[in-house]
């Protein structure tokens, strides 16, 4: 079955490309510059102009190489500290959408330069910018509630003027997902040949086991896992990516050899460390692989658009609001029961109703109904539109 894709609805290609300005303070774990890099290249792949400020841009020098230097055509990567340096910024081409980044502050001092020239350009008919918060990725109801509401200034240099809550999501009635235009074909074009060549150059001996990539924080279902790894039947080879998902096998990993009961000799189960992945070689590692286990934001779109079976690990957040996140995921999606507890098991949280008696069988990660369930889950969401077009779409009707 082929892949069915929503068709861009954006405003038409001879009109000229807008400026945008994407604000990014990098907080933890990378993925909010993540996020912001992908948003925008493929703002730029569709002709724009896109200024990125971030207050830490140094992750971009393994995930998107050469993007300081400019390299990378239709994006500037700008310093934030520059943000607030009024000669510099007056000097620059007026913006036509403004974007905070999982609701960062734009600086104040970037917003009254911003403000000063227009007023002192009155002789010239100059928009002020559609301001536009961008919101975490969430399935909750709220999100379709909320999505594109309009919130007004009241108060500073840029008072009167009006922000909006943009949220991506999962369903029609939200922003849609970050999706590039050649993104699910090359994904389908992925074949055995591509992914053996694929772990050949990363230096991944491969003996034709199972494959599965391993992204994560420290999930409290890594130890039991491991060990079921480690009993096979069937051989497996886990890709570790480096961080946090190296220390959390390394921590668990006495701790898995005990719980398989098997002599080292019997251990069906390989490790391969890799070294950090640009973005478009993650794609690449999430295709190659046949189970996928993801964490944060970022990742979780790129495991979907990966269409194969796969575990999120979800932020822990200390007031548990994420178990509230993760559920109302799993119900979006209407998650089988038995992926369900595995989703849960892996997070650490209780486990669904009638599932506490049962041992875990993580054996279902590989089965046919998993993989059905993934391309299943892929074809749901390529048929809405993807964030860039939606976010085009919206920064129109607003202008």
């Amino acid at each position: 079955m082929s892949l069915v894709t929503s068709t861009p609805t954006s405003r038409h290609d001879s009109a000229p490309p807008w400026q945008w300005d994407v604000f990014c303070r990098v907080i933890d774990n990378f993925g909010d510059i993540g996020v912001c890099w992908r948003l925008c290249t493929d703002l730029a792949s569709r002709g724009h102009h896109v200024r990125l400020w971030a207050d830490d841009s140094s992750p971009l020098t393994w995930m998107a190489p050469g993007a300081r230097e400019g390299l990378w055509p239709g994006v500037q990567v700008l310093d934030w500290a520059q943000s607030q340096d009024a000669a510099f910024v007056a000097q620059l081409p007026p913006a036509t959408v403004w974007i905070e980044g999982f609701g960062c502050e734009i600086a104040p001092e970037f917003i009254a330069s911003y403000a000063i020239s227009i007023s002192a350009r009155a002789s010239e008919v100059i928009k002020t910018p559609v301001w536009i918060n961008l919101e975490y990725l969430s399935a909750e109801s709220y999100v379709e509630r909320c999505h594109a509401l309009p919130s007004p200034v009241m108060q500073g240099p840029a008072k009167g003027w009006t922000k909006h809550f943009y949220y991506p999501g999962f369903t029609a009635g939200t922003g849609g997902l970050l999706r590039e235009s050649k993104l699910l074909a090359a994904a389908a074009q992925w074949d055995h040949t591509k992914r053996s060549d694929w772990l050949r150059s990363h230096g991944v001996t491969w003996q034709g086991e199972r494959l599965i990539s391993l992204f994560c924080y420290e999930p409290e279902g890594l130890s039991a896992a491991l060990a079921h790894w480690m009993r096979g039947p069937e051989q497996t080879l886990l890709l570790v990516t480096p961080g946090r998902a190296a220390r959390a096998v390394q921590a668990a990993w006495s701790t898995a050899v005990e719980a398989s009961g098997v002599p080292a000799g019997d251990n069906k189960l390989r490790l391969h460390h890799l070294p950090a992945l640009a973005q478009a070689e993650f794609d690449e590692l999430l295709r190659s692989c046949d189970v996928n286990l993801v964490r944060g934001e970022d990742s979780l779109v790129r495991a979907l658009w990966a269409g194969k079976p796969f575990l999120w690990h979800i932020y822990p957040q200390d007031d548990g609001a994420h178990r509230d996140k993760l559920n109302a995921f799993l119900d979006c999606l209407q998650v089988p029961a038995g992926l369900r507890t595995l989703f849960a098991a892996w997070n650490g949280l209780p486990l669904p109703s009638g599932a506490e008696s049962t041992p875990i069988d993580w054996a279902l990660l590989h089965a046919e109904e998993s993989r059905m369930a993934a391309h299943d889950w892929r074809l749901q969401l390529a048929s809405q539109e993807d964030l860039v077009t939606a976010l085009v779409n919206f920064v129109e009707k607003k202008r």
